[in-house]
């Protein structure tokens, strides 16, 4: 195989890439070991689900060592995105845990002016939707940590919130802000971070819409790794193409011949 002429970066997704739910996939500790040697590695997720601290801590307990630092998650960059606003009365639909990390802001669930979408699982009921369409209907402002259309778990693929913020985008007739993957401004937070320009950093996810598609949208080539989600019929089916595609994140290294 050729080696890749890239970079000086790299970008991982994480669940499905380097592990699924509490499985590490095989090889992925050792290599990305290797390859933070040699390259600036940042780890990009739109889990929303654990806060920055507990995010870290189940990383580092799988047996990798990534520092706080190195992880950007879609709802950091909401709550940098809240923070900016000049009024950031918001309504958070988010798993107890990653409230932590907004507690600072002000919160109303009657009168917001954005309302915040996350992982909520079996939160979701009928009449909560009807609440955040009210909202929607009174002049809030729908924040969606990202719109996956489903996520691998344990279980098998599960429906994700993608459906959610579609149902209430339909009803309200409003177009919700996506702050995750595969928003290029996403992307563009992950570069400025680590420095450098999308033609010096290299994408590796499993989700061939979020992960390959935004990335590329955003200019930056992705190599689709066939773990987590990916499903080969989905693949095939979609108009995104991947720069590459392997079996999964242990044989990076070879593309790139490190």
């Amino acid at each position: 195989m050729n080696a890749t002429p890239y970079p000086q970066g790299l970008l991982f997704d994480l669940d499905g890439v380097l592990y699924v739910g509490k499985e590490v996939v095989p090889g992925a500790i050792e290599t990305v070991a290797k390859l933070r040697e040699q390259f600036t590695c940042r780890f990009i997720t739109n889990t929303s689900t654990l806060s920055l601290t507990s995010l870290q801590r189940k990383i580092n307990s799988l047996g990798f060592d990534i520092a706080p630092e190195e992880i950007i998650s879609a709802p950091q960059a909401a709550l940098r995105y809240l923070e900016q606003q000049p009024d950031p009365t918001c309504r958070l639909l988010l798993a107890e845990d990653v409230k932590q990390d907004f507690a600072a802001l002000p919160q109303s669930d009657t009168e917001p002016r954005l309302i915040v979408v996350g992982d909520i699982g079996d939160a979701w009921s009928y009449s909560l939707l009807n609440e955040v369409f009210d909202n929607l209907m009174n002049g809030a402002k729908l924040i969606a940590v990202h719109k996956n259309r489903f996520w691998q778990t344990e279980h098998g693929l599960q429906l994700d919130i993608g459906a959610f913020i579609h149902g209430l985008e339909y009803a309200s007739g409003s177009e919700a802000m996506v702050i995750g993957k595969p928003s290029p401004a996403f992307f563009q937070v992950a570069l400025d971070d680590m420095g450098f320009s999308k033609d010096d950093v290299l994408m590796i996810g499993d989700d061939i819409d979020s992960d390959v598609g935004g990335a590329q949208e955003a200019g930056l080539k992705a190599v689709l790794v066939r773990t987590g989600k990916y499903r080969q019929a989905y693949a095939d089916a979609s108009t995104i193409k991947p720069d590459h595609i392997i079996d999964s994140i242990a044989d990076l290294p070879a593309l790139l011949g490190v």
